[in-house]
């Protein structure tokens, strides 16, 4: 299966299709830090989707010509409701912040709708007025082996829903800010180191390999 994963540049889902035999690559504008450069094409993910001929980071040229599958990763900074509190102030919308969160939303709908047979869009779960397409379910990485919750959305065309493969009872917040106490406050901070944004955007192992395996078999 000749594979695309948009805007990953931890490689991890990637690496889970290339470990079943897939045909695989990563694209990002940012270089890998997963440590394939022969798997990873730098540069414009809305070039990448055309398929046909693709050249890695190595310098090599790759004939995919159709991709069978799509699995993206839109950046989520303006579609989040995690972002909400600051879209409006006082009640009011801030222009400029709707601004770019229209053009993210333009960005993610190039993925949503590209020319290709199977794609799986993800993101966190989008505010309202944003107005993205319904996402066809929500998983967590506890389902998935990870002992953390952190709740993300999937938008499927031509795949089945995501199947848990191992689901842990015992879980915490992967985000610091996602944790609310006692009162139903918002916590700023659990006694845990905060994770950087680039570590909290990464694809649990655990999920990336479910996709591998479960998508990777159609």
């Amino acid at each position: 299966m000749k594979v695309l994963v948009a805007c990953e540049e931890s490689q991890t889902v990637c690496k889970a299709f290339r470990e079943r035999g897939h045909e695989a690559y990563s694209c990002d504008i940012q270089e890998p830090s997963g440590g394939h450069q022969e798997w990873h094409i730098l540069g414009d993910a809305m070039k990448a989707i055309e398929g046909g001929q693709i050249v890695t980071m190595d310098g090599k040229a790759h004939d995919v010509g159709k991709w069978d599958l799509l699995i993206a990763h839109p950046p989520c900074t303006y579609l989040t409701n995690a972002g909400a509190v600051r879209m409006r102030v006082k009640g009011e919308i801030v222009q400029e912040r709707f601004k770019k969160a229209m053009e993210a939303k333009e960005f993610f709908l190039h993925f949503f709708n590209a020319p290709i047979s199977h794609i799986a869009v993800e993101n966190p779960t989008p505010m309202k007025i944003v107005g993205l397409p319904p996402y066809t379910q929500a998983i967590q990485p506890y389902e998935y082996g990870h002992p953390y919750s952190k709740r993300t959305c999937l938008w499927l065309k031509n795949l089945p829903p995501l199947q848990p493969t191992k689901t842990l009872s015992s879980h915490e917040p992967y985000v610091n800010g996602g944790c609310k106490d006692a009162h139903g406050n918002y916590r700023k901070f659990q006694g845990r180191k905060e994770r950087d944004p680039k570590t909290r955007a990464k694809t649990f192992p655990g999920i990336a390999a479910a996709m591998a395996e479960q998508c990777g078999s159609l």
